[in-house]
């Protein structure tokens, strides 16, 4: 009898009687299989429920069996490869904002820095930017060639940039500055939330894609209460395993968790719902506008949000990060060197985003920041942890920066033990432009952002 046996499952008669054609039994087979294992999972879960509801009313169940049950269920899910997540419909579209953090340290005066500087000169000599190649911007300031695809946006008062931005919280260690910057504060002050979920609160409900995190992982900025995403590509958003399998997995799944009066029931419905307008907004390949190309990590980011905004998902929230800012040797700011090669990119993608988006990015900002400068003058061929960093603000035709360089520069004489100070902080800054980008009240932007006084500052014209 064992050589008879089904090997996919125990329950099942042997393949060949389950169809005249050896192919067509084997998909048969494992067809049935999955649904035998999904009628149990779902029996586990019922028990689960049931234990869960003694537990509660006291009828003899412990919590260390319960939590047993929570565990077993909870592997089995797990090796089912299902991605959850939650998802609201109903909310009009109303801009985007985009955070892109730049790991690492970004060296503001290899960004932006005073024009024909003795101080810059003596300092850090071969790290001046040229003035040949270099862009003129406000108050006697110049802008790397690395930015030339954005001058065009920089012309119409749609790119600006802000100095010397910090918070006396942040340290010099990348970690400690990067948790601080993207929670809005220390962890023990924001409960580690993320300053964007907070943000999320205000912004009430919307669609499966209104809050997305392009990357591997999803940063702490979105981490908290509010149901997000993080992927590398829409399409990746998919149940695993043989393409013909996923439908029916999908099916079994719906109704494995339907009907079961526990939370679980809405989060898997709603993920699902998810992964079906992922394969909707996928299915056909994206093209972007006439002329467009995105090269490089960075663009594949922005080409996402792209096709996210233009097919109509309705994107309020996203983000983006990009590494290989920290440039203790080797900087190299001038044309061709590696700092101006990652600037350039970044530019390049931004020229390209906002091209492709067309009509579609007019309510659209970007706001790049990074977790601290870097000491004014130069070790070696490099630049040390400092402190005041640069910020970078890009938006869409319907608003306006008031100036290219906005936000208080105090020139060199203020310096701090060789480091830029905190001339504008990283949290007004931050708070500025969700303010302004979701016509938020200052007491609602003061909520995002615990243990610190939000000052306004005016950034568009």
């Amino acid at each position: 009898m064992a050589r008879h046996r089904n090997p996919l499952h125990p329950d099942l008669p042997p393949v060949w009687r389950m169809a005249d054609n050896p192919g067509e039994a084997i998909l048969r087979a494992e067809a049935e299989a999955v649904a035998l294992e999904n009628a149990e999972l779902r029996d586990r879960f019922r028990t689960l429920n049931d234990l869960e509801e003694q537990q509660q009313e006291r009828r003899g169940v412990t919590r260390r069996t319960f939590f047993a049950g929570v565990a077993a269920t909870m592997t089995a899910l797990a090796t089912s490869q299902f991605v959850a997540t939650r998802a609201a419909f109903g909310v009009a579209p109303s801009g985007t904002l985009i955070h892109v953090f730049l790991y690492g340290g970004l060296d503001g005066l290899a960004l932006i820095a005073p024009a024909d500087d003795g101080y810059l000169r003596t300092h850090r000599p071969d790290l001046v930017l040229p003035d040949e190649g270099s862009i003129p911007i406000a108050r006697n300031f110049k802008l790397t060639g690395a930015f030339a695809p954005l001058k065009p946006m920089l012309d119409s008062g749609q790119v600006a940039f802000i100095p010397g931005v910090a918070d006396p919280r942040l340290s010099r260690s990348h970690f400690q500055a990067q948790d601080a910057c993207n929670l809005g504060g220390l962890p023990a002050e924001t409960g580690g939330r993320g300053f964007l979920d907070a943000l999320l609160d205000l912004l009430g409900p919307g669609t499966t894609f209104r809050s997305v995190g392009i990357g591997t992982t999803l940063p702490l900025s979105l981490v908290g209460r509010n149901p997000t995403l993080a992927f590398n590509t829409v399409g990746a958003l998919s149940l695993n395993g043989d393409r013909k399998f996923r439908e029916p997995t999908a099916n079994a799944i719906r109704e494995l968790f339907t009907g079961i009066d526990h939370p679980l029931e809405e989060v898997v419905a709603s993920g699902l719902r998810a992964l079906a307008q992922a394969q909707q907004l996928s299915a056909t390949p994206y093209e972007p506008a006439e002329g467009v190309t995105y090269n490089g990590p960075v663009a594949g980011a922005f080409k996402e949000l792209a096709m996210l905004i233009k097919r109509g998902a309705n994107v309020r929230v996203a983000t983006i990060g990009t590494g290989g800012y920290d440039t203790h040797e080797n900087e190299e700011p001038h044309e061709g060197g590696y700092l101006y090669r990652k600037l350039n990119d970044l530019a390049a993608a931004l020229a390209s985003f906002y091209t492709d988006l067309g009509e579609h990015g007019n309510d659209v900002t970007v706001m790049i920041s990074t977790e601290f400068g870097r000491r004014v003058a130069q070790t070696g061929s490099g630049t040390d942890h400092g402190h005041g960093g640069p910020m970078i603000l890009v938006t869409g035709r319907n608003k306006r920066f008031s100036s290219s360089l906005l936000g208080t520069w105090g020139g060199f004489d203020s310096l701090v033990r060789g480091d830029i100070p905190e001339f504008n902080n990283m949290f007004d800054v931050f708070g500025s432009v969700i303010k302004a980008r979701f016509d938020l009240g200052d007491a609602d932007v003061a909520s995002i952002f615990p243990n610190h006084t939000f000052t306004p500052m005016q950034l568009f014209a």
